[in-house]
């Protein structure tokens, strides 16, 4: 007897290149649900700074794995990898298809393809570089991350110390670099049939769309929410772009005007390691647009 495979339909690429539009269109042609892959908006708290659906289009479509955590609890790929395949499981007894989308290419590959394995870390090793974040600076440890594993080094978000940490926590327990630990399981899941689609404007067109979003998100309140937040700024979830700047704003250390425009390039820097991690997935077919509704095929 021929089982026929449920439909995983993953829509990827940079931040800005209009990702969330596509995966709303092709959840209502498909009548399906969408379960979210950007690691950001996970968080309930952090809403205009991570560039969530907006409150019309959660409604009409069913949207997982959005305003699931708060900033105060701990997580990682590795549950997110657990809670999406129990989230399967689940889903797939009563529907065919399914879209997920997001731009965290470590979340997406630990929940399809599952985690590489890596040497056990003490946690004196831990500890230690945690008190390094704390009293020299995250840039300390990018630049010793550089030093030790410059492949990692160009390939992940520099601004998420949770990252970082867990590279050089690697390199110290074993002294080989933490990318030659990745890539150990190197083939997707074959018990559904999954169909990598993405986006990826011409560079000029996206740069001007992050900017445009950076405008539009302060004229939105993003200030505002960095203000609510900004006695809860050590926690990790709070270390990344759109809220780490504005909090120098709000310690005095930049202006509004600097801060406004460190944002915008440090999302156009995010947006390149993205497209960095993604080339290495040679199953993803690329569109310039996201206008490519009908071009979707599986």
């Amino acid at each position: 007897m021929k089982i026929n495979k449920k439909n995983l339909i993953v829509i990827t690429g940079p931040t800005a290149s209009g990702k969330t539009s596509l995966s709303i269109k092709l959840a209502k042609k498909n009548k399906c649900s969408i379960i979210s892959c950007d690691s950001r908006q996970f968080y309930r708290e952090m809403n205009i700074g991570t560039a969530k659906p907006s409150q019309s289009e959660l409604k009409s479509v069913p949207h997982f794995f959005i305003d699931n955590l708060s900033i105060f609890d701990t997580y990682s790929a590795g549950k997110y990898a657990t809670e999406v395949n129990e989230f399967f499981l689940k889903y797939f007894k009563q529907n065919d298809n399914l879209v997920m989308v997001g731009g965290s290419g470590l979340f997406i590959d630990a929940a399809l393809k599952g985690l590489d394995s890596f040497p056990r870390v003490s946690g004196k090793i831990r500890s230690k570089l945690n008190q390094d974040l704390e009293l020299k600076g995250l840039g300390y440890l990018t630049k010793l991350l550089k030093r030790v594993d410059p492949n990692y080094y160009y390939k992940t978000d520099l601004k998420n110390p949770r990252r970082v940490i867990r590279a050089l926590e690697v390199y110290c327990a074993s002294n080989k670099p933490y990318s030659s630990f990745t890539n150990q399981k190197n083939k997707y899941r074959d018990d559904i049939n999954i169909n990598f689609f993405g986006i990826s404007p011409e560079r000029d067109l996206l740069i001007d769309r992050i900017n445009s979003r950076v405008d539009l998100m302060m004229e939105n309140g993003l200030l505002e929410e960095a203000k609510t937040l900004f006695k809860h700024k050590s926690l990790l979830p709070l270390k990344t772009v759109g809220y780490t700047e504005l909090f120098s704003y709000l310690e005095d250390k930049t202006t509004l005007f600097e801060s406004i425009n460190l944002i915008k390039t440090n999302t156009r820097k995010y947006s390149k390691r993205q497209m960095t991690w993604f080339r290495s997935n040679k199953e993803i077919k690329w569109f310039e647009s996201n206008n490519i509704i009908d071009k979707i095929k599986y």
